[in-house]
């Protein structure tokens, strides 16, 4: 695998649920971490909309040809607004990976999309359609699913782009940003 790879970390901001959108930022960033571009949108707090959102902020950007991968931060944007990473990865023709640290509770989220949105069982399909696999790393285990590359490959983009902590360096920046961009500074795990 190409050395100097540059993949596209996705994240949302900090938002409130009584919110209308929230900040999706998205940074280009040249492997291991080398920052080369930043793009933005917006997507509906529990909406639906993350996948065209998504589509048409990566589409429309300059840097469009340079994203060799995507990776993002979870499966969903503000909320439970999730995302079709088989569609984002066909459409643009590369791969797509989303990555927690934490391992997700389905029972849990299947039981909260059940309580608050009529179109549960399409949002639960998304979440759960694709293998929810462990990677171990240096300090602690992340969960990822991903498509558009065989296995072995998507986890040497994680290994690549993985500098300092447990995330890859492009969700890293991501989240570092987009935090900034809404509460006037950075926090949290990043």
């Amino acid at each position: 695998m190409k050395q100097q790879i540059r993949l596209l970390g996705i994240d949302d901001s900090p938002f409130k649920f009584g919110d209308g959108k929230a900040l999706v930022v998205g940074t280009l960033v040249r492997v291991p971490n080398y920052l080369e571009g930043v793009m933005s949108t917006e997507v509906a707090v529990d909406g639906s909309d993350s996948t065209d959102r998504l589509l048409e902020m990566i589409s429309g950007s300059r840097f469009k040809a340079q994203v060799k991968a995507i990776m993002i931060d979870g499966i969903a944007l503000a909320g439970f607004n999730v995302i079709d990473i088989e569609r984002l990865s066909k459409e643009l023709d590369v791969p797509v990976l989303t990555i927690t640290r934490d391992e997700p509770d389905f029972a849990k989220m299947k039981s909260a999309l059940m309580k608050y949105f009529t179109d549960w069982e399409t949002r639960y399909a998304l979440v759960t359609k694709l293998e929810l696999r462990k990677v171990e790393t240096q300090h602690k285990p992340l969960f990822v699913c991903g498509i558009g590359a065989d296995w072995d490959e998507l986890v040497e983009l994680i290994r690549l782009s993985t500098v300092r902590g447990v995330v890859p360096e492009p969700i890293r920046i991501a989240h570092l940003i987009a935090a900034g961009m809404v509460r006037g500074e950075s926090y949290g795990r990043s």
